[in-house]
């Protein structure tokens, strides 16, 4: 099938129940609108339900293994290339479980073989749309809760917390669509300022002004349209403020020395306490060819690997990589250390800046330690495996899966 044959698919995510409403808005004659409610998903049981010219439709699967993975694979991913072949389907509206985060949806339909092809030869993404309901989302991404303190479980191994998804979905969209109003003004405010330091650049439009016929119209030229995130890339897209407001500031930390690992396993209380969000890179001394990813949110810290260094020994090709890849290392490029550095930038609200830099540079190897060089840092003791987990019990027995940080009793 030719490009220009391609449905168009718009995805609708958020927490909010008003997700449904802009979905409702968008379902137009030739529109068909999908979505797989994931709440009886831990009984291996997803109820799925699609509207197409006056018709509603539920059905109700049973999967080998209850996840969001499966899901896509043995029901979505086929069903959308069912109805891109429908001569009666001019578009695909998906309404994601509010569980589900965008990124990992348009990764599958760029990767995820069906039959022989990926599904993104039947389908257009052409906007990604998160719904954020104004009286509860700055308590959302400030909070503690897991999603299945909520009822919102992905699998049933899941342990996000809602603040890791809440975000996940701001920073993802393409468009921001406010539903409801905030309690007060110092919560609009406030989540006013989370948003304009995690998503700068991406557009809000009020729900209740909403026309159906331009609804697509906002998303701009640049709009990312689901497409996955280089972990190598801009940390963040647009230009957000760098002063503090309403006492949420951004950090962005930078260094050309790595990490001592048991010291930055100290240091990452200070990423759990009073911050909103946390994303970047890291150089750990005793891994020397491999970036590892941070990312928190809630409570919820994971850290894992982003693949190897363009300096390393088994690193990719320049031709291999974007080329903002390829801009960001030139720029940082250092003769015996290559693309190797420490990137990350911190959302902060009760914790100050100063606060988490200092304990991100004190986990920094020391001039002496520096000077030892890397025969001396593969040696020292790691608590890090591939993927790094908060709290920790057994440093051995690494888990690929983000957990809260339980509070002191």
């Amino acid at each position: 099938m030719i490009e220009n044959q391609r449905v168009p698919l718009v995805l609708i995510s958020g927490l909010s129940p008003c997700s449904g409403t802009l979905a409702a808005l968008l379902r137009t004659e030739g529109t068909a609108v999908v979505h797989h409610n994931l709440r009886e998903i831990t009984a291996g049981v997803v109820r799925r339900r699609v509207q197409l010219n006056g018709r509603d439709q539920t059905t109700t699967l049973e999967l080998s293994h209850g996840c969001v993975s499966c899901t896509l694979r043995e029901d979505l991913l086929p069903l959308l290339r069912k109805l891109s072949r429908m001569p009666q389907v001019t578009r695909i509206v998906l309404k994601l479980d509010e569980a589900m985060e965008p990124e990992p949806v348009g990764w599958a339909l760029r990767n995820v073989l069906v039959g022989e092809t990926p599904v993104i030869e039947d389908v257009e993404p052409v906007g990604v749309f998160t719904v954020v309901d104004c009286a509860t989302w700055l308590d959302d991404v400030s909070g503690d809760d897991l999603l299945g303190e909520r009822g919102l479980l992905a699998s049933p191994e899941d342990e996000r917390t809602v603040a890791q998804v809440a975000l996940a979905q701001v920073e993802t969209a393409d468009v921001l669509v406010l539903s409801g109003a905030a309690p007060d003004a110092w919560t609009a405010a406030k989540a006013s300022a989370i948003l304009d330091r995690v998503a700068p650049s991406i557009p809000r439009v009020e729900l209740s002004t909403l026309d159906s016929t331009a609804v697509l119209g906002l998303v701009p030229p640049d709009a990312r349209l689901g497409a996955p995130s280089d972990m190598h890339g801009a940390l963040l897209r647009g230009q957000p403020p760098l002063h503090a407001d309403c006492g949420i500031a951004l950090l962005s930390f930078t260094a050309q020395r790595p990490f001592h690992p048991e010291r930055l396993h100290e240091a990452i209380d200070v990423l759990l306490d009073g911050v909103i969000r946390t994303r970047g890179r890291a150089w750990v001394a005793s891994q020397p060819d491999v970036a590892f990813w941070i990312e928190s949110a809630g409570g919820g810290l994971g850290i894992g690997h982003a693949g190897p260094w363009l300096a390393a020994e088994d690193g990719p090709d320049w031709a291999d990589v974007s080329p903002e890849r390829r801009t960001l290392a030139s720029l940082r490029w250092h003769p015996e250390h290559g693309d190797r550095a420490q990137e990350i930038v911190v959302v902060t609200d009760r914790a100050t800046p100063d606060e988490v830099e200092a304990a991100l540079t004190g986990a920094l190897l020391t001039d002496e330690e520096l000077a030892a060089g890397p025969p001396a840092w593969r040696c020292y003791p790691d608590p890090f495996g591939s993927w790094h987990e908060e709290p920790c019990e057994d440093t051995e027995d690494l888990q690929p899966v983000s957990n809260r940080k339980e509070e002191n009793q």
